[in-house]
């Protein structure tokens, strides 16, 4: 009976060993899947963009009539500055070249996704004032590619930019467009690079735009100039817009202005910490002189990506803008407002209307006090 009772619990013992083993291999093959089904780590690219940092000579190569079998190229001579953002993870170059074809004069302002880890390069020209859709990639084995859908002549293309030669004194870029989805690319736009200077100059060293070629001033392009410089901010911040909210945030901090083509446009960014956290963020400010009005670009660092431009101008001192956006999921109408610019305590202020502009209420509340000029290289 005592060896029966043994050999039961010796079997018991065995069991439990098995299905330990058992389920210790189980455990193993769910992990491997789980980690299967993982999201895998991409790299951190915050700083691929550093080597652009600073002053430099532009050699341009433009194919004339792209995607129409045109092999005819002309070329541009000129410069670029480009300054750092958010310790790197956003920067803003200024681009302006001349040749036999004319006057070219631009800016892309480079944002960093943390989540994603992908840059989105957004392109603007002095023309229209206004950002074309981005080009959205990251970099890999040194090369960066950043892809991006528009229109070309009513058709839908494709657009791809590609950097190299990124760790040289002599960046290459090209862009292409593609009409069938991908499998072909044709060049259009080459640049070559050449460093001046590791600093990002006080705006572009060549000066050659066509308002301070011919002297003309359009009406409206200076208006944001009181904002160029250094600040301490107060913020209030709605802390649940068009709820019936009367809950408000505090918040403080400090942020510049920088001017660009020469005055034309403007970089605004804030830093500001209260109870709720950290807001990082910047305004790209782009002046159209064919409609004399003002497109203003928001974007915050957490997820680097523009809002919907806020469009108007200014009249008796007072500037309004607007825009339709979504918040919970309801379109809203969006309102800026800004007031005091000549002043040294500038006064801005967001509103949302949920009835089509009959009543607003405002959500965000900005006082500004003048701490210094802005710095010559930017932040």
């Amino acid at each position: 009976m005592w060896m029966l009772r043994k050999v039961v619990i010796i079997d018991a013992i065995c069991m439990v060993g098995f299905f330990a083993q058992a389920g210790s291999l189980s455990a193993q093959q769910t992990n491997a899947r789980v980690n299967q089904n993982a999201a895998p780590a991409y790299r951190d690219g915050q700083h691929d963009f550093d080597f652009e940092i600073g002053s430099w000579k532009i050699h341009l190569k433009r194919r004339l009539n792209p995607l129409t079998g045109s092999d005819k190229w002309v070329e541009f001579d000129g410069t670029s500055v480009t300054r750092k953002i958010w310790d790197g993870r956003s920067q803003i170059e200024e681009f302006e070249t001349d040749g036999a074809a004319g006057h070219i004069e631009g800016l892309t302002l480079r944002l960093y996704n943390p989540q994603s880890h992908q840059w989105s390069l957004c392109w603007a020209n002095a023309k229209d004032g206004t950002v074309v859709a981005p080009q959205i990639g990251e970099f890999r084995n040194g090369v960066g590619e950043f892809y991006g859908t528009d229109t070309f002549n009513g058709k839908f293309i494709l657009i791809r930019f590609i950097w190299s030669n990124t760790t040289t004194n002599t960046p290459h870029f090209e862009q292409s467009f593609s009409v069938d989805g991908g499998k072909t690319w044709e060049v259009n736009w080459i640049t070559d690079q050449t460093r001046l200077s590791d600093q990002a100059e006080n705006g572009s060293t060549q000066q050659n735009s066509a308002a301070a070629r011919t002297g003309s001033q359009e009406a409206g392009q200076h208006d944001f100039d009181p904002l160029v410089g250094a600040w301490k901010y107060r913020l209030k911040r709605l802390q649940h817009p068009l709820t019936d909210s009367t809950t408000w945030i505090d918040l403080e901090g400090t942020g510049e202005c920088l001017k660009v083509w020469d005055g034309r446009a403007d970089l605004d960014t804030i830093e500001v910490d209260g109870p709720t956290g950290r807001i990082e963020g910047l305004t790209l400010r782009l002046f159209n002189p064919q409609t004399h009005q003002w497109s203003l670009y928001w974007a915050n660092s957490k997820t680097a990506k523009l809002d919907p431009p806020q469009v108007g101008e200014f009249k008796d001192g007072r500037g309004d803008f607007y825009a339709q956006d979504t918040i919970n999921g309801r379109t809203i109408l969006i309102r800026y407002d800004w007031t005091n610019l000549a002043t040294s305590a500038p006064h801005f202020e967001q509103s949302f209307s949920d009835d089509g502009g009959k009543s607003w209420e405002v959500n965000w509340i900005t006082d500004q006090t003048r701490v210094g000029d802005a710095p010559a290289n930017g932040r």
